[in-house]
């Protein structure tokens, strides 16, 4: 199967059980009524984005469902909590890019965002042999990367929360492809 289609999604659950707060991020990120299988790294080459309702409106309850998922979950009180996707796509869309994932604490969301956007693109560089300091090779006007000469795009989405008491909290971010 190659996929030629992903979309983008992201959900916090909360609940006094830990699956049931899992289960309520895939909710409201609009996937729990999949079978999750987990992928790598590899955004196929041509494959495009589409919106969230698109993708979903190609997906039926049960099916199975490729995704690079990233899920974090804490039952401490207070404790910042995050999970990100981030899809590094080259100029050239005949070729394959790149999804970094980051499950962490302490980070808000746009540090978050920053760093799953930067790795991907990474990533991406070092399937040409280059090393780049991903901090140069941005240009913040354009919103792109510059990696020898090459224009990648990057772009990604976050669920950041705080934990409650006497709760779990449970965040997850992924990139779910379609046919």
């Amino acid at each position: 199967m190659k996929p030629k289609n992903y979309f983008m999604t992201s959900g916090v659950g909360v609940h006094k059980d830990k699956l049931i707060s899992f289960e309520y991020a895939l909710r409201k990120a609009g996937i729990a009524e999949h079978n999750l299988v987990g992928v790598s790294s590899i955004l196929p080459p041509n494959c495009k984005k589409v919106s969230i309702e698109e993708g979903k409106s190609k997906l039926t309850p049960g099916q199975v469902i490729f995704c690079v998922l990233s899920r974090n979950e804490t039952d401490e009180a207070e404790r910042v909590l995050c999970a990100a996707v981030g899809v590094a796509t080259p100029e050239d869309t005949g070729q394959y890019g790149y999804i970094a994932e980051l499950h962490m604490f302490g980070k808000n969301e746009t540090e978050s965002k920053d760093w799953v956007e930067d790795r991907a693109a990474e990533l991406l560089a070092s399937t040409l042999g280059i090393e780049i300091d991903w901090q140069k090779a941005w240009d913040p006007k354009t919103d792109t990367y510059t990696i020898k000469d090459r224009k990648v795009d990057t772009e990604s989405v976050c669920a950041c929360s705080k934990g409650v008491n006497d709760s779990w909290v449970s965040v997850v971010a992924a990139v779910v492809f379609i046919e």
